[in-house]
């Protein structure tokens, strides 16, 4: 079958191990369903499964997309939940020790059929295209988590979004905004900041900029380039909800301010598949639509990796069959 796959581990040049080609089909275990894949869209894990991180060398090659939206063989339409659990695990996805992503053990999405658990195939809501749905399962997923489980923000309170163009960021955007927060947002570029006023973001400023006031919560993917900004940024006794860095993970913890401040700092992974039925039902209710950057053929999914390793996304890549 067709397939957008890493062939070997390669942190310098991480693009030089993708191909788009041919896999085997997959087999279907015991309790698991084949999905038809329709869309998928591309994450930073992506990028970081090319280079090696959070996979184990023995596992290439390995088809990426870790998340996506299709069709099961019975013909209903489904959203994929990308945490997939040892099995018999109760309680919060997340907090598995041994959980994984798909592309981390398990076959991707980037290809004609994935194969899943079946707690892991969500019903598609009909208002959704699969275009639009197959950006729920990471990137809105993880905002849904930061913003709803992990703040504790009340609305009326003031949210800033650290980074304005990314898959998380826009979506922490358009969240924040139709619960009634309200939302900054930095961006390195003019055009990058005036996306994020369009999606709904009240006020937006040059990155590492001083706010007119200090803010209830910070949403940090970028890590190491803005950290410290973030920290600065906080009202005493807010909140910074971490999910990335990727502009490194070594930030100075500036914890003389963390302590003195009674700062918090919260990290995030992902989500559940109750979040992510809730997360479908909230986008149905509300209105809101995902931000999509860039669709393209899967056959063309060089060009969207390109756009992401060189920072040129204004919102979600998607792959389409």
């Amino acid at each position: 079958m067709f397939a957008v796959y890493a062939k070997a581990p390669n942190p310098e040049n991480p693009l030089d191990s993708l191909v788009v080609g041919e896999r085997p089909e997959p087999e279907v275990p015991d309790g698991w369903v084949r999905v038809a894949v329709k869309a998928a869209s591309l994450n930073m894990h992506d990028i970081w499964t090319l280079r090696g991180v959070g996979i184990k060398p023995e596992q290439f090659p390995m088809i990426l997309g870790c998340d996506g939206a299709g069709v099961l063989d019975d013909g209903t339409e489904v959203v994929l939940h990308s945490v997939v659990n040892a099995p018999g695990w109760q309680g919060d996805d997340t907090l598995d020790p041994k959980r994984t992503l798909l592309t981390e053990k398990h076959q991707g999405t980037f290809a004609d059929y994935v194969v899943v658990p079946a707690r892991n195939a969500v019903p598609k809501p009909k208002e959704l295209s699969f275009t639009e749905a197959a950006t729920m399962g990471t990137a809105w997923l993880t905002a849904y988590r930061m913003l709803f489980v992990k703040s504790g923000l009340r609305p009326g309170q003031t949210m800033l979004v650290q980074g304005a163009s990314g898959g998380v960021s826009t979506a922490l955007i358009q969240l924040g905004r139709a619960a009634g927060f309200r939302v900054w947002v930095t961006g390195r570029s003019e055009e990058k900041r005036a996306l994020a006023e369009q999606l709904g973001a009240h006020q937006s400023f040059e990155s590492g900029a001083r706010l007119p006031e200090r803010v209830d919560a910070v949403f940090e993917t970028v890590g190491k380039a803005t950290w410290s900004h973030s920290v600065k940024s906080l009202k005493p006794g807010g909140i910074i909800v971490v999910s990335g860095s990727t502009s490194g993970p070594d930030a100075h913890a500036e914890l003389q301010r963390v302590f003195f401040l009674q700062l918090r700092i919260a990290g995030s992974t992902m989500g559940t598949r109750d979040e992510l039925t809730d997360l479908l039902e909230y986008v149905q209710l509300s209105g809101i639509r995902p931000q999509v950057g860039a669709e393209l053929p899967f056959r063309e999914a060089a060009t969207g990796f390109r756009q992401m390793l060189d920072g040129e996304t204004a919102g979600k890549t998607v792959f389409t069959a």
